[in-house]
């Protein structure tokens, strides 16, 4: 029997996640006329991209996919995310960067300023950092709670987590986690704050609710070295993509254990989450495998991959689930796939070593 091709595959791919992305309510790609352009920009966003080198904040426009600014921020700036009132939030740290071909003593040897650690709040449209709040020690990544009154800081270096409060800019609570604290997410409809723990395999669920009263929840072991964790819509499951592993835990938020565990291929190093709207497809880059691989996690399988550029880390939904954005460190630029047909639509030259990627309104 003949075998479809790869063009029939990924055609039939396109289709399916078309049709997931827009909820059924839009016509499938090869029912559109043949000049309409596919799918359409969300106009009135702007993707805020980290530049962990050059030390600044690239602004693009989400009509044309251009850079608009370049704001200046601090020293290696890695986590970014947008408040609920529009305000970005940029993590910045004095640690000297010390790449996975360092050895640790040499690593140890580098000099740290910890007067450069900090959350910086970056005002867009003045294009100047606002002010830079307390993040703890070497801050990498963080979340910002629902009604954006708060900070949730992974502080790498001094295994803990940092509990900061907006308005009064003050840590309020400083907890133990996981060794090596990377990803940070709140799970949506209750205070838990989940933060992943490197060294130790695990995931740290603290009650971000009151930092000061023993907010540890509960542990969840996970697969080797945890990168980031994401959510479903509902709060009712958590997802953890682990680099060493190579896989993506699929966890029970409530029962706090993995129900399951997706592999993914040879060389691909699991890093960023993005989670549609719907909660029906996963979007994961994997790092040193340069690719997105997209998911179905109802099914528990990986759908298909896009290949975007060397060492994809950040990732980023557009509200309307249409386009995605990753930041690829060593290339310098953010790739724009068109999630409908799994396609490359363009790659836009942002600042060096692109880390983080965030969404928000104009």
């Amino acid at each position: 029997m003949q075998q479809p091709s790869a063009v029939a595959s990924a055609a039939a791919l396109a289709l399916g996640l078309l049709a997931a992305a827009c909820g059924g309510d839009h016509p499938p790609a090869a029912s559109r006329a043949a000049d309409q352009p596919v799918s359409p920009p969300a106009s009135h966003e702007r993707v805020y991209v980290t530049n962990e080198d050059s030390e600044d904040l690239s602004v693009i426009d989400g009509v044309t996919d251009s850079v608009i600014a370049t704001i200046p921020v601090g020293t290696r700036p890695r986590g970014v995310h947008v408040g609920p009132d529009g305000r970005v939030f940029v993590a910045l740290s004095g640690s000297p960067k010390c790449p996975p071909s360092m050895p640790d003593a040499e690593c140890a040897r580098l000099t740290a300023d910890k007067s450069k650690d900090g959350i910086a709040v970056v005002d867009i449209q003045a294009r100047r950092v606002e002010r830079i709040l307390p993040g703890g020690s070497d801050p990498e990544n963080f979340a910002v709670s629902a009604d954006g009154a708060r900070l949730f800081v992974s502080n790498e270096d001094a295994n803990a987590a940092s509990i900061v409060d907006v308005a009064t800019g003050r840590i309020v609570a400083t907890v133990p986690v996981g060794r090596e604290p990377e990803g940070v997410g709140v799970r949506p409809g209750t205070s838990e704050v989940w933060v992943t723990g490197e060294t130790d395999h695990d995931v740290t669920i603290l009650d971000g609710s009151d930092g000061r009263d023993g907010p540890v929840l509960g542990r969840v072991v996970v697969d080797r070295r945890p990168r980031n964790v994401a959510f479903s819509p509902d709060g009712g499951t958590a997802y953890v993509s682990a680099e060493v592993g190579g896989t993506l835990s699929i966890i029970d938020a409530a029962a706090r254990r993995v129900v399951a565990t997706i592999p993914f291929g040879t060389g691909a190093k699991p890093m960023g989450i993005a989670v549609s709207r719907d909660g029906s497809r996963l979007y994961v880059t994997t790092g040193r495998g340069g690719t997105v691989a997209v998911i179905d996690p109802a099914a528990r399988r990986i759908l298909g991959t896009v290949a975007v550029g060397p060492r994809p880390w950040g990732v980023a939904l557009s509200t309307d689930g249409r386009r995605l954005y990753t930041a690829n460190g060593p290339s310098g630029d953010v790739t724009v796939v068109d999630v409908a047909t799994l396609s490359v639509l363009r790659r836009i030259p942002v600042g060096k070593m692109p880390w983080g990627v965030a969404i928000g309104a104009r």
